[in-house]
């Protein structure tokens, strides 16, 4: 790979997916944007660990997001939550997922949803001139009347739920979920290339061409189920000795390629130069998976699925596994190539975006991101942070270099563990007992935290 090669080249020399890559292909015309507020494309995979990106040594082709990583900014300590729901309220709140009671994925015929009254990165966005889309997951609200349209998304457009059948693009269970604003459809195809083809559309005809815009594309991969065409399981045959993990790769490398059609778009039209790019993962990834009813049993079982190492643990865990992702922000000749360091939250990129666009933050939104436009330009040193993380069984915060883990549902019943990070990355050792003052002093900010959450669900 070489900074040499444009994207649309970098993509025809990685000879994989072709035939989608000329799909996507659109007309050479320059769309001019009006005002000089930035277009903002944010990815999220969908249970993409650690080491599942080629930037981080992976066995996995991903040619896309390592070219956004080599030219872009590298965020080497960004967290998230463990599971799916609860870092996808926070992205577009700027705010801890339990101050909603979102402790875990929204399940089966839930009721719950983001609150309606919670301002959203979206409806700020769409408030100060831009057009806004989703194409891909939601996984806020199960229903039409909870789903992204009511929450500042001009367009919407894929899966209300979580873990759908890629081809079908029903739940688990059977249920509907795939829908264009609102309205259940039916369409034909692998859900990777449909949510790559409605953000193409979206950016081509369905916008205003002059206003800027907001795309968020949350893919559905690679969750299982695993359903992966020969052409991007092929390239793993004679490197991946496991069938799981190889249509796992399948499935990273499938979503690289969409990824791949989508930024090419923005290249032909020329507005590359002024679109920020972000990618990250929901969460680190999954062990594996044993299915007990789901897609009446069509699908699975899976021995081996995601690749966290050498963090400690997976996805629905406190540790580094389960809550530190791969995580990229490009721009185009603004903010160059470099690797950040700094304690950086999911929290964080409503209030940053909302800087860099110029646009301030809603009064009265209690974000709790911080806003690191600074860091990522000037590359400013942040001091010692709290961040804070809650599950429906565990409690952890992480303040400075140390981590405390309360392994009960609330921080008063339990056991703790306590981790220094700086000098203990991979959490091997655990430090309670011979540090209870600063146990103690983590434990009080972690109790502050959590009667938080109470006053703010009251």
């Amino acid at each position: 790979m070489t900074r040499k090669l444009n994207r649309r080249t970098f993509l025809k020399y990685s000879g994989i997916g072709l035939s989608a890559f000329a799909a996507g292909a659109v007309n050479l015309t320059c769309d001019k944007e009006a005002g000089e507020k930035p277009n903002i494309v944010i990815f999220v995979a969908d249970d993409a660990g650690w080491k599942d990106v080629g930037y981080h040594g992976s066995e996995i082709h991903t040619p896309v997001i390592d070219l956004l990583a080599e030219e872009g900014v590298e965020l080497d300590q960004f967290y998230v939550s463990p599971t799916c729901s609860p870092t996808r309220a926070s992205l577009l709140t700027g705010r801890y997922p339990s101050r909603f009671g979102i402790l875990g994925p929204i399940a089966m015929r839930s009721t719950q949803a983001l609150p309606k009254d919670a301002p959203t990165l979206a409806e700020w966005f769409h408030q100060h001139g831009y057009e806004t889309a989703i194409t891909g997951k939601w996984h806020l609200g199960l229903r039409p009347e909870v789903g992204p349209n009511q929450y500042g998304f001009d367009h919407a457009y894929g899966s209300l739920h979580g873990q759908i059948d890629q081809y079908t693009h029903r739940y688990k269970n059977g249920d509907k979920s795939w829908h264009r604003n609102g309205e259940f459809i039916d369409e034909e195809g692998h859900a990777t290339d449909l949510i790559a083809d409605e953000a193409i559309r979206f950016i081509k005809n369905i916008r205003a061409k002059t206003k800027p815009f907001l795309l968020y594309v949350p893919f559905t991969v690679p969750h299982y189920p695993l359903q992966e065409e020969e052409k991007w399981i092929e390239p793993y045959n004679n490197k991946i000795e496991n069938e799981s993990r190889k249509t796992f790769a399948a499935s990273m490398t499938h979503m690289d390629d969409a990824m791949g059609r989508i930024l090419n778009t923005l290249d032909e039209l020329k507005i590359a130069d002024n679109t920020i790019v972000i990618f990250m993962s929901d969460n680190g990834g999954q062990k594996q998976w044993n299915p007990s009813f789901e897609y009446d049993l069509k699908h699975g079982p899976n021995d081996m699925l995601g690749n966290n190492s050498p963090l400690r643990g997976w996805k629905t865990d406190l540790y580094e596994g389960g809550i530190r992702v791969p995580a990229i922000i490009h721009w185009k000749g603004k903010l160059g190539s470099k690797k950040v360091n700094e304690v950086i939250s999911v929290n964080d990129l409503f209030p940053t975006l909302a800087s860099i666009a110029g646009i301030g933050t809603p009064d009265g939104a209690k974000i709790e991101g911080m806003n690191l436009e600074s860091v990522l330009k000037q590359n400013e040193y942040l001091s010692k942070r709290v961040l804070y993380w809650r599950t429906r069984n565990q409690v952890a915060l992480r303040k400075g270099d140390w981590k405390l883990i309360h392994n009960g549902e609330t921080p008063v019943a339990g056991t703790s563990e306590l981790y220094n990070l700086a000098d203990d990355p991979y959490e091997e050792y655990d430090l309670a007992n011979e540090n209870m003052q600063i146990v103690e002093e983590l434990k009080k900010e972690m109790v502050n935290q959590f009667e938080m959450d109470a006053e703010n669900k009251a």
